[in-house]
């Protein structure tokens, strides 16, 4: 790939565009299909858009349900096409009774991330009333229903389903308005997790901060209506609209936080 083509993505994605570009050389040159773990919506997009750039690569992407938002890519020759089994998942039921009504996605997320499992593993997480559906790579199914026995303090109980029982969940959004003097970063980050200014700044300039699933360090980056932001360790949020000035100068914002 030509030096000049790195422009259109950011420094700290050269990486994996650089890894990518390595399984899409093999599968037009060599013919070989690569089955990628969990790509988050950003890194779908930069595979999608490296495959454009070639007539004889095909992409495939799957996350167990139509909404998905982590899916598992299948890169291969034009020729040949992926039978659903060919994403290797499956479903870890988790159920945890009446106390599970208190846990939400954190929870579930933290729980597995505390066995020393990497993120790249799980696809989405589906919360119900009293348990979830992680989808996963099919994997690491064995480990994670041995070991995984508790969430936040809970004691849970798992099974391993094929990916036809999953039972999907829709997030649900928590909305919220009020005024800001700016739509900077640090500002609707401070205002929606409720910290000061001067707070927000530490976790967006250490990385822990990303728009649309891409990190973001700078704390003056303007946000935008439909913008996705994401805050390690406090959840993320949704610019929902902009509901115009107020007589003072400031900005009338709708949020949606992420329950």
């Amino acid at each position: 790939m030509t030096k000049e083509w790195f422009h259109h993505f950011h420094k700290d994605e050269h990486p994996f565009v650089n890894k990518a570009w390595e399984w899409i050389e093999k599968a037009e040159h060599r013919h070989e299909v690569r089955l990628t773990d969990f790509l988050d919506p950003r890194q779908a997009y930069v595979v999608s858009t490296l495959v454009n750039r070639t007539t004889q690569v095909k992409l495939h992407l799957s996350g167990g349900s139509d909404e998905a938002e982590r899916k598992r890519a299948w890169i291969a020759p034009d020729y040949l096409h992926p039978a659903e089994t060919d994403f290797s998942m499956c479903v870890l039921a988790v159920d945890a009774g009446e106390e599970g009504r208190a846990l939400d996605h954190g929870d579930y997320m933290g729980a597995v991330l505390g066995l020393g499992l990497k993120r790249d593993k799980i696809g989405d997480i589906h919360v119900q009333e009293s348990g979830c559906h992680y989808v996963i790579a099919q994997e690491v199914g064995d480990y994670l229903n041995l070991h995984l026995r508790q969430v936040h303090r809970i004691h849970v109980h798992t099974e391993l389903l094929p990916l036809s029982e999953l039972k999907p969940t829709t997030s649900k959004l928590e909305e919220m308005s009020f005024t800001v003097a700016s739509l900077r970063l640090d500002a609707l980050v401070g205002d929606v997790f409720k910290m000061s200014r001067a707070k927000a700044l530490q976790p967006i300039k250490a990385g822990h901060c990303k728009v649309n699933w891409k990190e973001e360090p700078d704390p003056s980056t303007l946000l935008e209506t439909g913008d996705l932001v994401s805050l390690k360790g406090y959840g993320r949020f949704k610019v929902m609209e902009t509901e115009g000035m107020t007589k003072k100068g400031r900005i009338r914002i709708k949020i949606g936080r992420y329950c």
